[in-house]
């Protein structure tokens, strides 16, 4: 275990959280999405009414579960209590509750109520945890190339050039899922650099914690969780057996508190500690497909996920073209072989799972919206892949990821979950939608501004940031190379 001397510059990663953050909360997703919409139901239940059925709102999403007569959300509970903060908050500072309107997501005043608590939710949570996730991985790719600037390329990639944007816009957990595995990742990393870095008890909670958090939001969180736990048995492989022990008491002890809330929410539910929503889903027969939808792997699928034109991840994220290439050369470097083998392993089981469910496609959806806990650890390969790349190169990897971030903006802020039923969604309705101011804004849905005025307000305080950010990495890695000039 190598100390790693290079961190990710503070003035970067204050940048770069500002501005993830921002963009994350600053164009809306439509609050009707039935995958969205039953977990902020659930929430909203909890708080106003003290129990989690929807039976109010059955008639208003497709994604529910039928328990002894009522219904209930399909979903883990995590994004429904992450929301309830939001809806405690927004009621008494509203004078609104939801009794108060006629249940329909035609009703705009029933719309505005739940657009609210929705923005509140995102704002508090997913957008949180992504832009941290970022700035975790701008430290660690910052480590692993001694360049701010390759981390800075590797956590743009990830943030604002794949659909992971998109995704934090709604309640859907593959995005906050992703944001927890990374910075697990990160702990694991930073917590094993060294004999005092293993002595600190903050590294294994956070793993613990946030592979909790990750398995309360999506069960199906276990896949890449268990590809990151057996990188940290191998990390930690040279330590004393009590040494070891203890790392691991603490991890599975800190995972048990963050999951403890389902034992909770179960008891309030359905009035016994172990149950899943989808145990009782209703409307999705290919949910008794094996293992809640789940089969084997499908390479015609798998085809399908990385270069079909409906769902294809190199149309909605060119960038990751280049990802198997920088993978490929972290393993061949002896200091950073583990963490790409790792890095490419849950890519890899993060596709053949998504390949493997019956509902590969995701319904209304752009991208492989279940492939996308894969996002942060493809982008990683982007680091490495920068800091050995000559001037020409590096044109051509700003040129894609200026590409992708154009794209993720229109999608974030035209469609994240475009139809299913259209062959090829990045056009029409993305940028089609996009390209004709067709999207929704913070300004536009609350302020009543136009939305190309909502879309230039924020181009006004993004692009400045992201230059700024850009220039500090810059200023960072002259700052080093003068300075290991002078020891020299």
């Amino acid at each position: 275990m190598q100390p790693q001397q290079a961190r990710g510059p503070h003035g970067v990663a204050i940048g770069l959280f500002l501005l993830v953050w921002f963009s994350c909360i600053w164009f809306g997703s439509y609050e009707g999405n039935p995958n969205s919409a039953t977990r902020l139901f659930a929430a909203i239940s909890l708080v106003e009414r003290g129990d989690a059925t929807i039976d109010e709102f059955e008639t208003l999403t497709i994604d529910k579960a039928e328990f002894n007569g009522h219904i209930y959300t399909d979903k883990m509970p995590g994004m429904t209590l992450l929301a309830m903060p939001s809806v405690w908050l927004a009621d008494p500072v509203t004078g609104q509750r939801s009794d108060g309107f006629r249940y329909g997501l035609r009703d705009p005043a029933f719309g505005d109520y739940l657009r609210l608590r929705q923005l509140l939710t995102i704002a508090t949570t997913s957008a949180i945890l992504i832009a941290l996730a970022a700035v975790l991985l701008l430290d660690m790719a910052t480590g692993i190339t001694g360049s701010a600037k390759a981390g800075l390329v590797a956590a743009l990639t990830y943030a604002m050039a794949t659909p992971a944007w998109g995704w934090s816009t709604t309640l859907f957990g593959h995005a906050p899922v992703g944001a927890l595995l990374m910075i697990a990742t990160w702990a694991v990393w930073r917590g094993t650099s060294g004999a005092r870095e293993t002595a600190r008890l903050r590294y294994p909670v956070m793993v613990g914690a946030t592979l909790g958090l990750a398995l309360l939001i999506e069960l199906t969180a276990i896949f890449p969780a268990s590809v990151i736990g057996l990188w940290a048995i191998w990390r930690t492989r040279t330590l004393a057996a009590p040494e070891r022990l203890r790392l691991a008491g603490i991890t599975v002890l800190a995972g048990l508190v963050l999951l403890s809330p389902m034992l909770v929410y179960n008891q309030i539910a359905f009035g016994q500690w172990l149950r899943i929503g989808y145990q009782g889903v209703v409307g999705f027969d290919g949910m008794n497909q094996g293992l809640f939808g789940l089969t084997y792997p499908r390479l015609d699928i798998l085809f399908q996920l990385i270069a079909g034109p409906q769902r294809g991840l190199i149309f909605v994220a060119p960038i990751l073209i280049l990802a198997p290439f920088g993978l490929a050369r972290m393993i061949r470097t002896p200091d950073t072989r583990d963490l790409g083998i790792m890095a490419l392993a849950l890519a890899i089981v993060m596709l053949l799972y998504n390949a493997s469910y019956f509902y590969w496609n995701g319904g209304y959806s752009t991208g492989p919206r279940h492939a996308m806990p894969a996002m942060a650890f493809l982008a990683l390969g982007l680091g490495p892949l920068w800091a050995v790349s000559g001037r020409t190169a590096r044109r051509w990897i700003g040129a894609l990821l200026a590409v992708s971030a154009f794209i993720n903006l229109a999608i974030a802020a035209a469609e994240i979950t475009a139809p299913d039923y259209i062959a090829f969604p990045l056009w029409d309705p993305i940028l089609k939608h996009f390209l004709e101011l067709d999207i929704r804004t913070v300004p536009s849905d609350w302020w009543g501004w136009k939305t190309g005025f909502g879309l230039a307000l924020y181009l006004v305080v993004a692009l400045p940031l992201a230059w700024l950010t850009w220039r500090g990495a810059d200023l960072s890695d002259d700052a080093r190379r003068d300075s290991l000039a002078a020891v020299a």
